[in-house]
């Protein structure tokens, strides 16, 4: 059933008008889920034989996102899909997705319908169901919470806190390109109205998209889990070098990271060339990336090659897990070494440092 284009009040309707416009168009639900939208709770059964995963997040307008660059539909599609990536970071299989939003005034029944059916495109992709949430007026602005759940097979579970001394350290995809997209956003540099060739068009919107569409890595989450490959595993929303520093503090190790083997795509070094940035600061501090960091036995290392082979995932090997006392280290092209300055975002302080404040790869 389409959506209506036509705005509609949100107090003309009011709350229970809305949720009920919501369960028609976005509640439809598969057998595992017993009840869903217009109960007190969810029901759902689990199962057999299957660990429970739960993780949420809290997004706020004018900190997560901002409705001048982003899109309704691309708001809700990027709730969902963060979620999911912590799924995919402890090898898991997401299942169902709770939503709660306050809204504001200046918000329309229109706007919110494109939100959910934001958040029910990456649901849909990746065969999760809506099961229920709530609704609020909000004073302040938009906010959106949202809850997955996923199921995990016991001794096929990732978690930060495995690493050891030895242990080499890979990520999926390539660094720093939601970076680089958001970076666009803010100064205003719309891929359909830059001018340059076709290929510069094209890296522009490639960066956007994996700034506001960001791929959750369930597929290689769970190839990790299923074949007992990775000893700890993280997704990068902070940025690469404050995430590694999550696992490093879990597992009690420290880390070395080699400039020459990070993976940046040939859009984000074109947009670093262009603006006379630094393509490896953008890959250490950017955040939203949403690929996994992950470590591996030495001794699985030829495994999880002949894996990427057939599965055709892309792992690069980016560094070595080192003593606790090594601390946090980059190696350079020359072979010199220096600390790793942790700058990836952190609420309640101050923001990153900005791009041109750090000069990595010399």
């Amino acid at each position: 059933m389409p959506l209506r284009s036509s705005r509609t009040s949100l107090h003309q309707i009011g709350e229970f008008g809305l949720i009920r416009s919501l369960r028609r168009h976005f509640g439809r639900t598969g057998p595992s889920v017993l009840r869903g939208i217009g109960d007190d709770a969810a029901v759902i059964r689990p199962p057999a034989n299957r660990l429970l995963l739960l993780s949420t997040d809290l997004l706020a307008e004018g900190i997560h996102f901002d409705l001048a660059t982003a899109t309704f539909e691309d708001i809700g599609y990027k709730a969902a899909a963060a979620n999911l990536s912590d799924i995919a970071a402890m090898g898991g299989v997401p299942q169902h997705l709770l939503v709660a939003v306050a809204i504001p005034a200046s918000c329309g029944s229109s706007e919110i319908k494109r939100l959910y059916r934001g958040l029910m495109r990456a649901c849909r992709l990746y065969g999760v169901e809506l099961v229920g949430g709530d609704t609020s007026a909000s004073r302040l602005g938009l906010f959106i919470g949202v809850t997955v759940t996923g199921f995990a097979k016991p001794g096929q579970l990732l978690t930060r806190d495995g690493a050891h001394t030895g242990d080499l350290l890979y990520v999926t995809g390539t660094l720093g390109d939601s970076l680089a997209g958001l970076n666009i956003l803010r100064t205003r540099v719309r891929a359909k109205g830059v001018a340059g060739d076709g290929q510069h068009k094209r890296y522009l919107r490639y960066l956007i998209e994996r700034h506001l569409r960001p791929t959750p890595r369930l597929e290689e989450g769970q190839l990790l889990a299923t074949h007992h490959l990775a000893t700890a595993a993280i997704d990068l929303s902070d940025g690469l070098s404050g995430d590694l520093a999550h696992v490093c503090e879990e597992s009690g190790v420290g880390a070395e990271i080699e400039i020459g083997a990070l993976p940046l795509s040939p859009a984000c070094r074109s947009y670093a060339a262009a603006h006379r940035l630094d393509p490896v600061h953008l890959a250490l501090t950017g955040g939203e990336d949403y690929e996994l960091l992950f470590t591996v036995s030495p001794g699985n290392r030829a495994k999880l090659d002949q894996l990427t082979q057939r599965a055709r995932c892309r792992f690069s090997c980016i560094g070595t897990i080192r003593p606790k006392g090594f601390g946090l280290r980059v190696k350079h092209r020359n072979g010199s070494s220096r600390r790793l300055t942790i700058a990836s975002y952190q609420h309640f302080r101050s923001q990153r440092v900005t791009p041109r404040e750090a000069e990595w790869s010399r």
